[in-house]
């Protein structure tokens, strides 16, 4: 259903309850506002709400469900597929929301949707606290947690959503709710994995674990090394134990140090490493590696994990296009590395990447019933990540991601890691979570049942006429 365009009166209306600014195409801090972290998602609200608490996400809930706005959520803005902004319609946007309390002796912490993981780790790192992140300290604490979140510390600690207690969630008839293991429990299941699609979430509360210092970095090999080195990391990795996740990352070496001269704007294989244990033990771990692939370029020491966390955020830069693919895979076998080889040497752009990120250890000890997320029992992700400048063809770049990953599906599981794919049609998200999508359509009529938080890997409403989802333009 589409409405008519909304009157300056009823965004006057908004006004009079809203504390934050709101924002229309022509104010100051409306570009600003609207650019997220992935520069092909160039979208123009028609308003943005910049929240400053839960007073103007409820009022701008309602807003939304009242005049049949299409809807989009911001937290930190780091949506691959650009679901954080919309055209024409509302972008509620938590970006101001960034409180946190960090509790030492329950070790918990309670924080905003707004929060990256930068400032959420500088906060309990000042206590020697820690939970498991992602990869680099510019992603939002909301999407990742409610994707799953791999990251860092996932196998000795588990998803981000695993080390989720509580949360507070205002849902689609503006309604405030909380949901833990004894209060709502339904919902709180569905917050672990099932994305963005219950509401919006005002409040995050985490168990934190002891956690201070990490052996982290990257062992660093030549691009030519390729083929001789991906088959011994591979099988390291697998041995290796929960302590140590580790993220192996085909790029071309950036122009700075620490890469020596001879090796910048070259291909490179980046092993990133955490060991969450003491160091000594570590390093011996890695000698296992050291010793059958003696590394071109040694990166790693004993660090603080804010530090670790942080080490890839000079990577993919903010504002600019990309686009992504993911599969899950319970091994990587030989023939899955030659495609991988033969598809680098085919890249199309300097930013061109591909991952292998591990799971295993904690991740696999949680049901896998126990959560929405699925494929718990698998080894590592594959990625497939492309960019190029802006004003530049995508459809080269596009395409090179989805040949890679179309290459290697006869090597993948069913499904995708939410967080990491650009593409979000039904057909994907029901064969991500299998037989546990009937249960979270049910959960989703529950709280949605005319689908206004329908900008993220999308579920659809059991019992719902979708048609009349949110499509109105302010």
């Amino acid at each position: 259903m589409t409405t008519n365009p909304i009157s300056a009166t009823a965004i006057s209306e908004l006004s009079r309850r809203f504390a934050g600014p709101l924002l229309q195409s022509g104010d100051d801090g409306y570009d600003d506002a609207r650019q997220i972290w992935n520069g092909s998602a160039d979208r123009r609200p028609g308003l943005i709400a910049r929240c400053t608490g839960v007073q103007d996400v409820l009022s701008a809930v309602r807003f939304a469900k009242a005049h049949d706005l299409l809807t989009a959520v911001r937290g930190g803005g780091h949506s691959i597929p650009g679901h954080s902004v919309c055209d024409d319609g509302l972008m509620i946007d938590l970006s101001l929301m960034t409180a946190i309390r960090v509790d030492p002796r329950f070790r918990t912490a309670v924080a905003q949707p707004g929060l990256k993981w930068g400032g959420f780790d500088r906060e309990t790192h000042a206590f020697g606290l820690a939970t498991p992140g992602g990869y680099v300290s510019t992603t939002g604490i909301a999407g990742l947690t409610l994707g799953g979140g791999i990251g860092w510390l996932g196998r000795k600690y588990g998803l981000t959503c695993d080390n989720l207690i509580s949360a507070d969630v205002i849902v689609a008839d503006g309604e405030l709710v909380h949901a833990s293991e004894d209060e709502n429990p339904e919902l709180f299941w569905g917050l672990r994995g099932g994305g963005g699609n219950f509401g919006i979430v005002t409040a995050f509360e985490y168990q934190l674990h002891a956690l201070d210092s990490v052996l982290g970095g990257a062992v660093v090999y030549r691009g030519d090394r390729l083929a001789e080195v991906l088959p011994q990391f591979r099988d390291f990795a697998l041995a290796a134990p929960r302590e140590l996740t580790t993220l192996a990352l085909i790029i071309t070496a950036p122009e700075r140090a620490p890469y020596p001269p001879d090796m910048r704007g070259q291909s490179a294989l980046f092993v990133g490493v955490c060991f969450a244990g003491p160091a000594e033990d570590g390093q011996a771990v890695l000698d296992d590696l050291r010793s059958v692939a003696k590394p071109d370029l040694d990166l790693v020491k004993e660090m603080s994990y804010p530090r670790l966390q942080s080490m890839l955020d000079d990577g993919p830069g903010w504002g600019l296009p990309w686009y992504e693919k993911a599969s899950f895979a319970d091994v990587i076998t030989d023939e899955a590395l030659d495609i991988l080889v033969t598809r680098w040497s085919a890249r199309t752009s300097p930013r061109t990447q591909l991952y292998m990120q591990q799971m295993g250890g904690r991740i696999a000890d949680v049901g896998e019933d126990d959560t929405p997320f699925s494929n718990r029992d698998t080894q590592f992700v594959y990625m497939m990540m492309n960019g190029w400048e802006l004003g530049e063809d995508p459809r080269p770049h596009v395409a090179w991601a989805r040949e890679t990953w179309a290459a290697l599906q006869p090597h993948s599981k069913r499904g995708v890691y939410v967080n990491f794919d650009s593409d979000d049609d039904e057909t994907r998200v029901q064969a991500t979570y299998g037989p546990k999508y009937q249960r979270l359509s049910e959960i989703k009529a529950q709280y949605d049942p005319g689908n206004l938080f329908r900008l993220n890997q999308n579920i659809l409403p059991a019992t719902a006429d979708v048609t009349v989802a949110a499509s109105g333009s302010v």
